[in-house]
């Protein structure tokens, strides 16, 4: 803990940042995991589905990759 203090960090705070880093970096791979996924097989994820009715609604036209 001493270099948190040196840092100008509680303890508390320290473990806070910590945690709020654990699951940025987490729903980032799952993200990054989805997405290369998608990419490998071709296959659309139900969110990629949802998300394009979704702006077709809303009036958005779509070009397919």
């Amino acid at each position: 803990m001493i270099m948190w203090n040196e840092l100008g960090l509680s303890g508390g705070t320290a473990m806070i940042i910590l945690i709020a880093l654990y699951f940025v970096i987490k729903w980032a791979v799952k993200n990054g995991i989805k997405e290369a996924y998608s990419a490998i097989t071709g296959k659309k994820t139900e969110e990629d589905v949802r998300n394009e009715k979704e702006l077709k609604e809303l009036g958005f036209e779509l070009e397919d990759k």
